[in-house]
């Protein structure tokens, strides 16, 4: 049975704007929520990973990341501000799994609500995988 509660990374929302590998599966968890089939959470740290990434991106100008992150706003995508227990978790996950400390406060995000968490970076998901709620996209 797949799970209905989901933290995504900004690996996976960016493939919602660009024609990368994986544009599909993303594009179904997407749609999935917009038709309120499963619930996504992620950290207000998900609008800065999503304008940073499309800002380098060169098939995209000034407009074109204001209008990917207003239509994230506009989805009503849940993005919430972490609790400090979280981000103790982050600090300690980022030591155990030499992650970064922005990949570890997904992580720890998705373990603090018991959500399953889902990547589209393979070597992120090589790192955690072993945590038991860890997804390749």
């Amino acid at each position: 049975m797949e799970r209905k509660e989901i933290v995504l990374d900004a690996s996976v929302v960016v493939k919602w704007f660009t024609q990368e590998e994986g544009r599909d599966k993303a594009i179904i968890l997407r749609d999935k929520f917009v038709n309120r089939e499963i619930n996504i959470l992620c950290p207000d740290l998900i609008l800065y990973e999503l304008s940073n990434a499309l800002r380098y991106n060169p098939n995209f100008d000034v407009d074109d990341v204001k209008l990917a992150i207003n239509s994230i706003l506009e989805m009503d995508l849940n993005i919430i501000v972490p609790l400090s227990s979280t981000i103790n978790r982050a600090i300690e996950l980022s030591f155990e799994k030499d992650i970064t400390l922005y990949d570890a406060f997904y992580i720890a995000l998705a373990f603090d609500l018991d959500f399953v968490f889902i990547t589209a970076d393979k070597k992120l998901y090589n790192k955690a995988k072993d945590l038991g709620f860890v997804e390749l996209l």
